[in-house]
């Protein structure tokens, strides 16, 4: 494991970019950059548009890792190239930490959550990480309910492929994401609290993982996981919230930092001329640093 990345994770102040919209989500992405679906027509074209979105906004001035410490990528992302190098290592060149998606998206939704589907090929994902320099991964469920069963089967599943993750000295983000919407959130976040400490407190001091979570609805409800010697970092999915308002409720929650995906590309378009995207990526950048520092 790079010992300086490490480093840099742990204690570096800023904020992780999400930037792994998977094949479901990428025409949705791209339409939101102002990409409509009949401007390619198959899945390598849409693919190539989406690298491109992405290489824009990685090698912008305003991507800078004075604020930004790490960036999720997509497995395509990590096996193209931008300005020559492999993704990871431009990002790792300019003092970003890369991380690599690793779930195939989410099963039908069965006792208030959707699991992860199963990841077959995960091993020669986790081999092929390693050749490409990735620091860690990210896996992603999803909790509707504050169902019991639901939410322990959920975290079970997110630790026993983390410990596979491990093995490859690579450090996983667990995500089990309560939905923003759902009617009893705050119990639901609860109730994953407690599941997320049973796990911690079995796993031994040469493993660690992190967390992404949800914002929680009361301010401070995951200091004992921010705080766990077992816990790197814990950072929070924007979750549908507007930029503004993910924002303010980063703000309420010591320790916490971001981890956008949408609410850091909302502004950007395919259609604005370098200065213009340049200067909205620096408007993003600097709102979402300032939400994951500065603590009321």
């Amino acid at each position: 494991m790079n010992t300086t990345q490490f480093d840099k994770i742990k204690n570096g102040n800023g904020f992780i970019a999400a930037l792994d919209q998977s094949g479901g989500s990428t025409p949705k992405a791209l339409a939101g950059y102002g990409v409509p679906e009949d401007a390619y027509s198959n899945e390598d074209e849409m693919f190539d548009l989406v690298h491109k979105m992405r290489s824009r906004i990685i090698t912008s001035p305003a991507f800078d890792s004075d604020k930004i410490l790490g960036t999720i990528l997509f497995e395509q992302t990590m096996d193209r190239e931008i300005e020559g190098k492999y993704t990871a290592d431009y990002l790792a060149d300019n003092n970003i930490v890369p991380f690599l998606k690793v779930d195939k998206g989410l099963a039908e939704k069965e006792n208030g959550v959707q699991m992860m589907k199963p990841i077959h090929d995960l091993d020669e994902t986790l081999r092929r990480a390693n050749e490409r320099n990735i620091f860690g991964t990210k896996m992603r469920s999803v909790i509707h309910e504050s169902n019991q069963s639901g939410i322990e089967a959920v975290v079970n599943q997110q630790f026993e492929i983390a410990k596979r993750i491990m093995e490859y000295d690579l450090v996983p983000i667990i995500e089990p994401e309560v939905n923003i919407n759902s009617e009893d959130k705050e119990k639901s976040e609860e109730i994953l609290k407690n599941e997320i400490l049973k796990h911690l407190n079995n796993l031994s001091k040469d493993e660690n993982v992190m967390l992404k979570l949800t914002i929680p609805t009361k301010a401070n409800a995951y200091k004992e996981l921010i705080e766990h010697p077992r816990v790197v970092r814990v950072v929070a999915l924007s979750g549908g919230y507007s930029r503004e308002e993910a924002n303010e409720k980063l703000k309420e929650n010591e320790g916490l930092i971001a981890s956008f995906s949408r609410a850091l590309i909302a502004d950007l378009s395919a259609n604005q001329s370098d200065e213009e995207f340049n200067n909205s990526m620096k408007h993003a950048v600097d709102k979402i640093y300032d939400a994951s520092v500065n603590k009321k």
